[in-house]
């Protein structure tokens, strides 16, 4: 078989990376912008302790945040003390075995997240589990 010189016209058989790369760069956009939403309550620098292997709930826990400045959140709303145990007691209304996961800045005192634990208690929670950054063994 014989092939004209004419007949075939330089076909490539590259490929293209250039909708490859530009599909890459939007999802990486896109996590850039999604991750940060993420996180749910407020920004504090918590505590370091070492986990004893507690149960692990997969139900979706209501984030109450109490920073450094004793500032109280529920979720991403801030609430004044007086506010607190309504907004509470109106998300666990129907829910009362609801998870609280209480996050307290490491540079409050014990007797202020007392405080916030009280307030839970009087909105009607059963338990409240505190957050901790785990520390790594060595």
């Amino acid at each position: 078989m014989a092939f004209a010189s004419g007949s075939s016209k330089g076909v490539k058989n590259d490929i293209n990376v250039t909708p490859l790369v530009d599909v890459v760069l939007v999802l990486l956009i896109i996590f850039m912008v999604i991750t940060p939403m993420l996180q749910r309550g407020r920004p504090v620098h918590l505590p370091k302790a070492r986990l004893t292997g507690g149960e692990d709930s997969k139900s979706d826990p209501l984030v109450l945040s109490i920073t450094s400045d004793r500032k109280l959140w529920v979720e991403s709303e801030q609430f004044a003390e007086g506010q607190i145990e309504e907004k509470i007691r109106s998300e666990l209304l129907g829910e009362e075995n609801k998870r609280l996961l209480l996050k307290g800045d490491e540079a409050l005192t014990v007797g202020d997240v007392r405080k916030l634990m009280f307030h839970v208690k009087n909105a009607g929670a059963k338990s409240v589990q505190l957050a901790v950054e785990e520390l790594k063994a060595k």
